[in-house]
């Protein structure tokens, strides 16, 4: 056998670019002083020809007629709403990158899919033991039998156990803290991270065994490691919520076989994540008609989801008027405020304003720009709005209300639900003196 050899290579650590020698700035993110040295060994060419996924490059080529589509055929994860974001089911052979904040309810929801999938299910996790998983199980009432937990980091110990029983799905609890030991370096590390993701994917393809990676979070909102990582996988898929509040919603930013639009909509609690069936009851369930109170509507993936903003304002004391927003951005509300002050004559500037989209969502849908206006108008003058109104519209810099993506269906929404909307209106101004929120 041929000595082993190792070559030195400068990895980027914010986007996974590879260099042969160090230089203070990434030409590919262009980021200063993210270079890292690592020593990756240079396997045989006589042993490279069978390692991995490439021996499959020497099989013979098929016309693209002849190829058989029967082992593709989706296998439901058992959760409706996860299946409504992978598009239709899980693929065989496909690998899912799943990213969240900590806490947030991944591994209560993947439990959750092991326990319904059918078929055997391999759990491996490299950061909790098989007595806490259990704990996990006994909480949210899951006695499947067809699950099987193995507490395993080292990637070609894993990849031997999935030759040889191959499970109907591979859950990986998380990509970060695996390793292979050919590379020399520490788990979560940008070298580990792709060498263990490209091992697994290598295997997924190979032996048709649908995978599940777990993806820790940076404080950017991103899964951590190299930018390959979601290169290399087929779906990615991000859960996101308040940790404060029960809403979670799992969303897709890259799907091989399915559309990216669609997202899921799920409840978190003391029995694990439940599917939100009516959303809208979900989300006012618990609304109290009061002034600064407004209905909106935005679109998560295809359906439309009536939500609550609140809006709050108060006499500045200081002097220097605060500006406070949870789940709107705070750069777009000081526009609205100076559209309001130039364009309807409602002068907030010695006013603290303090904006609340209800239920922990984060919107940056344009369409709530013109309930964020009603609602900040309708606080200062002290003046409820309509409780089944629901004001839909974007606003311009010249006070006008704009047309929003898929308006027909929002509107169709609301009408449905029992609601009005207020589509008549063309200017800012109209709406907000044809319910009595401005100041005479």
């Amino acid at each position: 056998m041929a000595k082993s050899k190792s070559t030195i290579v400068f990895v980027c650590d914010k986007c996974g670019e590879e260099y042969s020698q160090w230089q203070g700035r990434c030409s590919n993110c262009g980021e200063w002083n993210t270079l890292k040295e690592f020593s990756i060994p240079v396997a045989d060419k006589r042993d490279m020809r069978s390692a991995g996924y490439s021996g499959a490059t020497t099989s013979k080529k098929q016309r693209l007629k002849d190829v058989a589509g029967e082992r593709l055929q989706r296998r439901t994860a058992g959760v409706s709403e996860v299946d409504r974001v992978l598009g239709g089911g899980v693929v065989p052979g496909s690998v899912i990158l799943l990213g969240g904040d900590p806490g947030i309810g991944k591994s209560t929801l993947l439990m959750q899919v092991a326990a319904q999938f059918d078929g055997e299910v391999l759990y491996v996790s490299g950061e909790e033991s098989p007595e806490q998983i259990k704990l996990r199980a006994e909480r949210l009432s899951i006695t499947s039998e067809n699950i099987q937990l193995l507490a395993l980091t080292n990637v070609e110990a894993i990849a031997a156990i999935i030759e040889k029983e191959t499970p109907g799905l591979l859950v990986i609890d998380s990509i970060q803290t695996m390793y292979d030991p050919n590379f020399p370096s520490t788990p979560g590390s940008l070298v580990q991270v792709r060498e263990s993701a490209m091992r697994i994917q290598q295997l997924a393809k190979i032996l048709g065994v649908p995978v599940v990676l777990v993806g820790h979070i940076t404080k950017e909102g991103t899964v951590a490691g190299p930018r390959t990582l979601e290169h290399l996988v087929d779906v990615v898929l991000y859960l996101e919520g308040d940790p404060q509040h029960d809403l979670r919603i799992l969303r897709a930013v890259k799907n091989r076989f399915g559309d990216i639009t669609e997202t899921g909509l799920l409840a978190m609690g003391e029995n694990g994540l439940t599917e939100v069936g009516n959303p809208g009851e979900f989300l006012l369930s618990e609304r109290v008609q009061a002034a600064g109170s407004v209905l909106t509507t935005i679109m998560e993936g295809t359906r439309p989801l009536l939500v609550e903003v609140q809006a709050l304002t108060v006499p500045s004391v200081f002097g220097y008027p605060r500006r406070t927003a949870s789940g709107f951005d705070l750069n777009r509300l000081n526009l609205l405020l100076a559209v309001l002050q130039r364009r309807a004559g409602i002068d907030l500037s010695n006013q603290d304003v303090f904006l609340n989209v209800v239920g922990g969502l984060k919107v940056k849908d344009p369409a709530v720009d013109a309930a964020v206006c009603a609602a900040l108008a309708s606080a200062v003058t002290n003046t409820p709005l309509p409780e089944k109104l629901c004001i839909i519209g974007e606003i311009g810099l010249a006070g006008e209300m704009r047309r929003v993506q898929q308006q027909a269906r929002r509107e169709k929404e609301v009408t449905l639900l029992g609601y009005q909307t207020n589509v008549q209106y063309k200017e800012l101004r109209q709406l907000l003196d044809a319910y009595s929120l401005r100041k005479k």
